[in-house]
This record gives structure tokens, C-alpha cells and sequence, in this order.
């Protein structure tokens, strides 16, 4: 039995994940984004542990959630799953003036790792879109380039690719993976997506808990149990570490090493 928290598990692949995770005999712990999710996410899945609460829109509120993984611990594994799309129409700054996109699916998952304490295993969704990603150093918020919510999604992804490769090489005693779980029948994929949720689970599930030596990887991006090949962008080393760099100037928050 693995110990595994998975956050934004309140519906979709999330709750897809913890739900696979409980079939499979282990201690999930969820995480929703208030109380109102929470209450419902304990409705559908009475298996859970608990359920966590905190807004990823939010520093404050993502600083206090790390806290309560930590209390909530030790945890074996922690799936990195929480995102929103690139939808809106516009851009949407956070009340911590982060554009929203980049600060739920980027910054949120960087300073849960910096934050709570170390697991054995990381696993971080992102999108096949982050192929389409750009690294844009110099305009991280979208304040100089007209808006495109779709191209701020791809770059969000390509970020979390980053993130997860650069905590495998600096933190060699963790498998930090990175998973696109394909385009799934979601509030998040839409009506014309063509994978089942439980496809898009699997992968996460079986990296977060499994003893096969193909899960036992580091440093990798994989899509339905098979490593591909991520956008180059997120093996460049001087890339990972500007990342975190500008993520640790953004936030105040160093990656510990």
C-alpha cells in the first residue's frame, strides 16, 4: 500500500486517479479547491482518507495547502494533477498579480514541491500540447504579447515538463515523471475529446505506486505507460534552472536542493 495525494481530485482525471488509486488498496488523500468541492468529492469517493482544501489561484492559500500535505504525511507519492484550460477570452490576473493560467498550472505545482516535504515519487500532468510551448522568459505573465489563452495553456505544460525534469536531476533520490494523459471526456477536454477518463488515469496511477522497472523512471515523459519524446526546451538545462529562478524570484520560494 502506497500513501499518495493527489490534488484537484474533485472531478475529472483527478478524481479518475484517486478513484483507481483506492480500487487498488491504497491511502489516497484528495484535494479540492474549497469546501464545497471537498464535501463532494468525500460524497463520491467515501474511500478517501481526506480531502485537502486551498485555492491554487492563490499564494496564500497554495503556501497553506503544502502545510497540510505535510501534516497530513508522510506521503509516498504526490500526482501533481490540478489545472485549469486556456480558454478564457482574455487575460485574468490573480489577486497576487500572477496571470491566472500560469499561476494554477505552474507556479501552484512548484511551490507544493518546494514547500511539502520530499516524497519517493512526483508525478506531474501536462498536455500534449506542450509541444506547441514556448519558453518566454522575458514575458512570463503575458503582459507585453497579446493574449492567446490557448498558447498561455501550451506554455503553462511545457513549464510543468520543465519543472518535473529539473527536480529529477536535482533531486536524484525522487522519480519525478511527467504524463500527458491524452485528450479526455472532461469539463477540461470538452465535448469532442475521444479518450475515457479511465485511460487518462492509468498512467499517473501506475508511476505513483508500481515496483515495475518501466515506472521506476526518472527525468521522463510518458504518455499511456510508453516514454516519448518531451519538447526539447525541457531538457536544456540553463532553461530548467531560469525556470526556477524566475519561479523563486515570483514567489519567494526556493527549491531546496
Amino acid at each position: 500500500m502506497s500513501r499518495v495525494v493527489v490534488t484537484g481530485s474533485s472531478d475529472g482525471i483527478g478524481r479518475e486517479t484517486a478513484r483507481q488509486l483506492i480500487d487498488a488498496g491504497h491511502d489516497v488523500v484528495g484535494h479540492a479547491r474549497d469546501a464545497a468541492r471537498a464535501e463532494q468529492l468525500r460524497a463520491a469517493l467515501p474511500g478517501l482518507r481526506d480531502v485537502l482544501t486551498g485555492d491554487l489561484a492563490s499564494l496564500a492559500q497554495t503556501r497553506a495547502l503544502a502545510a497540510a500535505i505535510a501534516d497530513a504525511g508522510p506521503f509516498d507519492a504526490v500526482v501533481h494533477n490540478a489545472g485549469i484550460g486556456g480558454g478564457a477570452p482574455e487575460r485574468v490576473e490573480t489577486a497576487d498579480g500572477f496571470e491566472r493560467i500560469f499561476q494554477v498550472n505552474t507556479v501552484a505545482p512548484y511551490v507544493l514541491t518546494a514547500l511539502a516535504p520530499r516524497p519517493a515519487r512526483l508525478v506531474y500532468l501536462t498536455s500534449g500540447l506542450e509541444a506547441q510551448g514556448r519558453v518566454a522568459f522575458d514575458d512570463l505573465q503575458w503582459l507585453n504579447r497579446p493574449w492567446d489563452g490557448m498558447q498561455a495553456y501550451s506554455d503553462s505544460k511545457l513549464y510543468d515538463v520543465v519543472l518535473a525534469f529539473a527536480v529529477a536531476r536535482l533531486w536524484p533520490d525522487v522519480l519525478a515523471t511527467a504524463v500527458d494523459p491524452g485528450w479526455i471526456k472532461t469539463k477540461l477536454g470538452g465535448p469532442d475529446a475521444w479518450d475515457e477518463v479511465g485511460d487518462g488515469a492509468a498512467t499517473q496511477v501506475w508511476l505513483a505506486t508500481s515496483d515495475d522497472a518501466a515506472a521506476r523512471v526518472s527525468g521522463v515523459y510518458l504518455k499511456r505507460f510508453e516514454q516519448l519524446v518531451a519538447n526539447p526546451a525541457a531538457s536544456d538545462v540553463d532553461v530548467q534552472d531560469t525556470l526556477l529562478a524566475a519561479l523563486a524570484d515570483l514567489t519567494g520560494v526556493e527549491l531546496p536542493r
